[in-house]
C-alpha cells in the first residue's frame, strides 16, 4: 500500500539585533538571520514533521511540541521529528520532496548538506530526498525577504497483510 502526505510551515525572521541562528533541515546556516518561534523555528523540519503527521494522523506540532518546548525546554526541532517518526507504525518513508521559498539566504550552496542531514534523520538515501529553493519572484512575504516557507510531500509504503 502507498500513501503520501503534505506538510507546510513558515516563520518570519527574528529582529536584526537577534543572535538566534538560522537552522534549516537540522543545519546551521551561517551569516543569516534566525527565524522567530518558541523553538529553533526550523521550517524544513517542521514541514517534514507535519507531513509525517499527515501519514500517521498524530499531530506533533501544536500540543505535543508546545509541551516539549514550553514545559520541558526542548527547542530542537529534531526532537519533534523523532516524536513524529515514532507514530508511523509500519509505514516506511520512501521519498521526501521539499520546496523552500525565501529571498534570503541563497540556499543553493547548502542543499547538499541539508539533504545529508535529512537523509540521516529519516534513514533514507540522499537521492530519495528532493530539495528545491525559490524566491517566488518576490510575490509573497517570503520572496520579499520577510521569512522562510517550506512545503514537503512525503511518500510512504507498507506491506499489506
Amino acid at each position: 500500500m502507498f500513501i503520501s502526505a503534505i506538510g507546510q510551515d513558515s516563520h518570519r525572521f527574528e529582529p536584526q539585533d537577534s543572535q538566534k541562528p538560522l537552522i534549516l533541515g537540522g543545519v546551521t546556516i551561517p551569516d543569516a538571520p534566525g527565524l522567530s518561534g518558541n523553538s529553533d523555528a526550523d521550517v524544513i523540519l517542521h514541514a517534514v514533521t507535519n507531513a509525517v503527521s499527515g501519514i500517521s494522523g498524530v499531530n506533533i506540532l501544536g500540543k505535543i511540541s508546545d509541551d516539549l518546548c514550553l514545559n520541558q525546554g526542548i527547542t530542537d526541532s529534531r526532537v519533534y521529528l523523532e516524536k513524529a517518526l515514532e507514530t508511523l507504525g509500519d509505514w516506511k518513508i520512501t521519498h521526501v520532496s521539499i520546496s523552500v521559498e525565501a529571498k534570503k539566504p541563497h540556499l543553493s550552496k547548502h542543499i547538499s548538506q541539508i539533504k545529508k542531514s535529512l537523509a540521516s534523520f529519516l534513514s533514507l538515501a540522499e537521492n530519495n530526498i528532493g530539495l528545491t529553493a525559490t524566491t517566488g519572484e518576490g510575490l509573497t512575504a517570503f520572496g520579499r525577504g520577510e521569512g522562510i516557507q517550506a512545503f514537503v510531500i512525503i511518500s510512504a509504503v507498507r506491506e499489506l497483510p
